[in-house]
């Protein structure tokens, strides 16, 4: 299903406030839209909602503020992944999304490198 014209309008928002933390940008996905900045997702966009990349050591700071897990149904079960909920005042404050999107690429850096990662000698 093609994005809504809200939609649209609320990714180019989030891809604009990014800026500072590098050339950000975003690609259709599953409905959604990742956001990516030098080839790594950190982001995604879904029902006008965007969510940061996180791993053990993060996701505390959006658990204490009550933020949530991106989820989604697939043949009657539910999943969640990797990506909470940005805080309200990061989306109203470019300091503030600076802080919460690099925090977020730093994650998708740590990720990226794992699965890089080369395989010992044996």
């Amino acid at each position: 299903m093609p994005a809504s014209k809200k939609e649209k309008e609320f990714v180019n928002y989030i891809v604009e406030l990014m800026q500072s933390i590098g050339p950000v940008y975003s690609k259709g996905m599953f409905g959604g839209h990742g956001i990516f900045l030098d080839g790594l997702m950190f982001g995604l966009v879904a029902d006008n909602e965007l969510y940061l990349k996180t791993n053990a050591k993060t996701q505390d700071k959006f658990k204490e503020k009550g933020l949530l897990p991106f989820t989604y149904t697939k043949k009657e079960k539910t999943f969640s992944m990797n990506y909470y909920q940005a805080p309200e005042e990061a989306l109203e404050d470019n300091e503030e999304m600076n802080r919460w999107a690099n925090l977020a690429y730093g994650v998708a850096i740590i990720a990226a490198a794992k699965k890089n990662k080369p395989v010992p000698d044996t």
